[in-house]
């Protein structure tokens, strides 16, 4: 069973938001991670960037697919993660600590679930 990491708060299209960071992380969850399988490729908005929450922002590609990336918040993208971007694995690898894919200076968020919302309706584990 995939993890699903306390604190953070949870898109529908299973992007994980921290806004206890300055400015806030954006990722995808493990349970996103497992799906997809090994991701080979990330196409992540630029820096300085505007993104709209439920709108795509990106692509991450796997293995099996490709699958659009969507933001849980409106705002300009302040940093990508360029670790990630030369390393995808790191998705696989720590979704939610080394793995995580771009900073936003938050203006507006979308419709986000809590942790045991996320994990009950996407059978994760706390």
């Amino acid at each position: 069973m995939s993890k699903v990491q306390t604190g953070l708060r949870y898109s529908e299209e299973h992007e994980w938001l921290d806004t206890e960071a300055a400015p806030a992380k954006i990722g995808v969850s493990q349970v996103a991670a497992d799906a997809l399988g090994d991701v080979v490729y990330l196409d992540l908005p630029e820096a300085g960037s505007a993104v709209s929450a439920g709108q795509t922002c990106g692509e991450i590609e796997s293995t099996k697919s490709v699958s659009d990336l969507y933001s849980p918040v409106s705002g300009t993208v302040v940093e990508v993660n360029q670790e990630a971007i030369d390393n995808p694995a790191l998705v696989n690898e720590d979704p939610y600590g080394a793995g995580w894919l771009f900073t936003v200076e938050v203006s507006e968020e979308g419709p986000l679930m809590t942790a045991e919302e996320y994990a009950g309706k996407n059978g994760g584990e706390l």
